[in-house]
């Protein structure tokens, strides 16, 4: 074959593997003679989504990952805040009255944002953990315990459900006879044989609950040889008598003053008074009058008409 004969079929083979190896992205195809001419429509619309698919596999793994939660993250803060002073609070480290670490102190020991600290603050004086007095300062608030007043809990249950130490004082328990009034609200002549009980309960060191409350000694015969130390009037009827009825009365009293002692009252300070009688078997068991302090407990509840 002539020279110029095989020189021109290796410039056609040569032309074709560079047409061939062309990156697809330059949208363009070699003739036969090595010169670039225009690809296709179809040729550029693949080239564009090759080019696509390349920045895809380029692009850092984390470049696809949504952004963080930087909100959840400030509420978590706040959160830690407000979870150091009930700690605080709880182990008794902060009383009532206590003056509590300021926005500052706070922003200082636990690298906090002033926001944030200003935040858990004021949730917690909302909450009724903190009382915040304008120009002097944050102090712990007198915790103010409630109950349900158509309800008849056991006063231990309701101490340690909040997370305190419950203990009671026997300041009476003996057998007396029926006066007038007594005997009226059970409805038995005067000077019948009941058994009474003095009671003072507390939450903590702070009295929370003065318990009156004469007994039946037909109903419940055994009730003054038991330690009301170990467990309450309510657990020991509950089980000797149980409830079947009940009847709540609710008053704000001044209290006389041996119950504003016990109770630890201050002048004129209200108490609020549950006479409570209670039925087993449509049989009168018991008679109660429970004193609570007024400052630091509240009756509370819901129902549906």
């Amino acid at each position: 074959m002539p020279a110029a004969g095989v020189f021109g079929v290796l410039v056609h083979i040569i032309g074709r593997r560079w047409a061939f190896a062309l990156p697809a992205t330059k949208g363009n195809e070699l003739t036969a003679a090595g010169e670039a001419r225009p690809g296709s429509g179809r040729d550029r619309r693949e080239a564009a989504i090759c080019r696509r698919r390349r920045r895809v596999r380029m692009m850092p793994r984390n470049s696809l990952s949504p952004p963080r939660n930087t909100t959840r993250l400030s509420n978590a803060r706040y959160e830690q805040v407000k979870e150091h002073v009930l700690r605080r609070i709880a182990s008794g480290a902060l009383k009532v009255a206590d003056r509590v670490p300021s926005e500052n102190e706070l922003v200082s020991k636990l690298k906090v944002s002033r926001m944030t600290a200003n935040r858990a603050l004021r949730e917690l004086a909302s909450e009724g953990y903190l009382v915040r007095v304008a120009g002097v300062g944050t102090f712990v608030a007198e915790r103010r315990v409630h109950s349900h007043p158509l309800e008849v809990h056991n006063i231990a249950d309701e101490v340690r459900a909040r997370g305190h130490e419950y203990h009671c004082k026997i300041l009476k328990l003996e057998e007396m006879p029926a006066d007038e009034a007594t005997a009226a609200r059970f409805g038995v002549p005067a000077g019948a044989p009941l058994f009474h009980s003095l009671l003072l309960h507390f939450e903590g060191s702070s009295p929370l609950l003065l318990e009156d409350r004469y007994v039946n000694a037909v109903v419940v015969p055994g009730y003054l040889k038991v330690d009301f130390t170990r467990q309450t009037p309510h657990e020991y009827l509950m089980r000797q008598a149980p409830l079947h009825r009940a009847e709540h009365t609710v008053q704000a009293i001044v209290p006389e003053a041996r119950i504003a002692k016990l109770l630890k009252l201050g002048p004129a300070e209200a108490s609020l008074l549950v006479r409570r009688r209670t039925w087993s078997n449509d049989r009168l068991a018991s008679v109660a009058d429970l004193y609570y302090p007024g400052s630091r407990y509240e009756l509370s509840g819901t129902f549906k008409p």
